[in-house]
């Protein structure tokens, strides 16, 4: 069983990993995105549109925040759940001029969308290069 425990770890071995919390704003309106595009003329606006029901949607939004490393001077950081948010989540569509999918991550500067992504393609996004 040790063999098995060094594998796969183990919840009770003493070693916590440490989460990284992030500035999440929550993105539950429509009215916000005119919010985010007046804000996008001076600072990055990042949208994470996630699916709370979908495993890989989990997946990559804690690949997303292990790597995150930007403080809200630099960046806003939204948060929409799209299942709770629907009517949001088809108007940033629109407003943004993407295609709906899931997970997905919008860069949004100077009122429009200079990158997206979705799934595993998020991680090839370098936000570095918007801020």
């Amino acid at each position: 069983m040790g063999f098995l425990k060094g594998l796969f770890g183990n919840s009770t071995d003493g070693k916590k990993k440490e989460v990284n919390q992030l500035p999440w704003q929550v993105l539950d309106a429509v009215p916000q995105l005119t919010e985010i595009e007046k804000r996008s003329q001076s600072k990055t606006q990042v949208i994470f549109k996630h699916s709370t029901s979908c495993g890989i949607s989990r997946m990559v939004m804690n690949m997303f925040v292990s790597n995150y490393d930007f403080t809200p001077e630099q960046v806003d950081l939204y948060y929409l759940d799209l299942l709770a948010n629907r009517e949001v989540s088809n108007e940033t569509g629109y407003t943004f001029q993407v295609m709906h999918q899931s997970p997905q991550l919008l860069v949004i500067r100077n009122g429009v969308a200079v990158a997206h992504a979705s799934h595993g393609a998020i991680a090839d996004i370098d936000l570095n290069q918007y801020v």
